[in-house]
């Protein structure tokens, strides 16, 4: 992706807020009450029936049974649930074939991409995703959008950020990979300050670039993957050492350590170094399992990226010939991983990888974790409850009670027995502001 300073970020989402159609109905005066007709209670697992939900500066006040006043937001037909939250997006693009991609790079100017990333945003919001964990950006991106949408430039969900993602030279997030000598000379090899490292002192300073940048939390690159212009999907790509250097430095800054990993020994190396969360987790054995238990990790599958890549590497040229085998042959496997770890109980928090397949159609991997075992309240609540754990958010948002976050969706019907409700949402609220009502026409 060619420079992109916040600066200019900033000046282009504010251009774009004044252009959107989509405005939000902000700064409501006073108390806001929404009459639902059911309204998940996702702790319990139960159904509370008619209730008016009170909100006053954001946040939840009093839930009641209802009352019927012409000035409340009537949900009286539909279930509310609280916001969903995906832990692993990237707002700052969506998939293209690879040869446009490379055009792209090529072509386009920081400005493009900064257009282009804000209607991403809101569609990811307008699904009824109201926060997310963008899981590595350049040059600022995701940081920058973060701070955008807190201002009220742009509509989106609430962002909790890993700037840009750390790997090793030639790892999965080193930028430079697939570059000619040529262009890897004029660009210069990348380091730290670019989320790239080859030692514990490089990871450390790597890890306070972030800090710096604004991040919220560590992303790193354990083993390969599949979209980056590198041979392996699933090699191990840090050392111990490393590993330990990134969470010991982590910790000193309050940052939770987010770790993609494919293979099965890097998944265990960045479990034993005290990684909060595996991200796709694909190659992990009985001994893995036993680790994130053991460790009290949590499991991110990304099942959704694993269908949308292994569905477009049937497609001829889509990928370029280094990508596609990985594509092929890793992309199907994610979803059975997935039964195995929730058959063992293990820690999981819902996350798609949005941005590897198109952001906004994030709610089909309730469907597919459905499909795998999991009960429809399960992967409810591992987009409520435990991404609000994994994100130690767990006193503020994940459910719909007082004190908490005004995030609330909802659905006509009820998706504890049809789970595909929740990729059709017709409400949506988030911090007491309503971005969403239902088509009434």
């Amino acid at each position: 992706m060619p420079k992109l300073t916040r600066l200019t970020f900033l000046i282009a989402t504010a251009i774009t807020a004044t252009l959107s159609s989509a405005g939000a109905s902000h700064a409501i005066a006073g108390t806001t009450v929404i009459n639902c007709g059911k309204l998940l209670d996702v702790k319990a697992g139960v159904w509370r029936e008619r209730v008016s939900i009170t909100i006053e500066n954001n946040s939840v006040k009093s839930i009641t049974a209802m009352q019927s006043d012409p000035s409340h937001i009537d949900l009286s037909n539909y279930a509310c649930l609280p916001g969903l939250m995906d832990m692993h997006v990237h707002l700052s693009d969506d998939p293209k074939p690879q040869v446009e991609q490379f055009r792209n790079a090529l072509s386009l100017d920081a400005i493009d991409y900064a257009y282009s990333s804000t209607k991403l945003a809101e569609r990811t919001l307008m699904a009824g995703f109201t926060t997310v964990r963008d899981l590595g950006a350049a040059d600022g991106l995701n940081v920058a959008m973060k701070r955008a949408i807190e201002n009220g430039s742009i509509p989106g969900p609430r962002m909790f950020t890993a700037g840009k993602a750390i790997g090793t030279t030639g790892g999965h997030a080193d930028p430079s990979n697939g570059l000619s000598m040529a262009m890897r000379r004029a660009k210069g090899k990348p380091g730290p300050e670019n989320g790239v490292i080859n030692s514990a002192d490089t990871a450390r300073e790597a890890v306070r670039s972030r800090y710096q940048e604004g991040a919220d939390l560590i992303k790193i690159t354990a083993t390969g993957g599949v979209l980056s212009q590198a041979a392996s999907g699933q090699n191990s790509q840090f050392t111990d050492e490393e590993l330990r250097a990134i969470v010991s430095t982590a910790k000193d800054y309050g940052f939770r350590v987010a770790a993609h990993a494919h293979g099965n020994e890097g998944i265990k190396r960045a479990l034993r170094a005290g990684i909060d969360s595996i991200e796709h987790g694909t190659y992990m054995d009985d001994e893995a399992i036993a680790l994130f238990k053991k460790m009290g990790a949590w499991y991110v599958p990304t099942i959704s990226a694993g269908k949308f890549v292994a569905e477009k590497a049937k497609i001829p040229n889509y990928f370029s010939p280094v990508v596609q085998p990985k594509a092929a042959a890793i992309g199907p496997l994610i979803q059975g991983t997935f039964a195995r770890a929730v058959k063992a109980g293990v820690n999981i928090a819902f996350g798609t990888d949005a941005g590897v397949f198109p952001n906004g159609e994030n709610a089909k991997e309730f469907r597919y974790m459905v499909e795998a075992g999991m009960s429809p309240i399960a992967a409810i609540r591992s987009a409520t409850l435990g991404a609000a754990e994994l994100l130690n958010q767990s006193k503020r948002l994940g459910s719909v009670e007082p004190s908490y976050a005004a995030d609330i969706v909802a659905v006509k019907g009820d998706p504890l027995t049809d789970i595909t409700l929740l990729e059709k949402i017709d409400f949506v609220m988030k911090d007491g502001v309503v971005y969403k009502k239902p088509d009434t026409k």
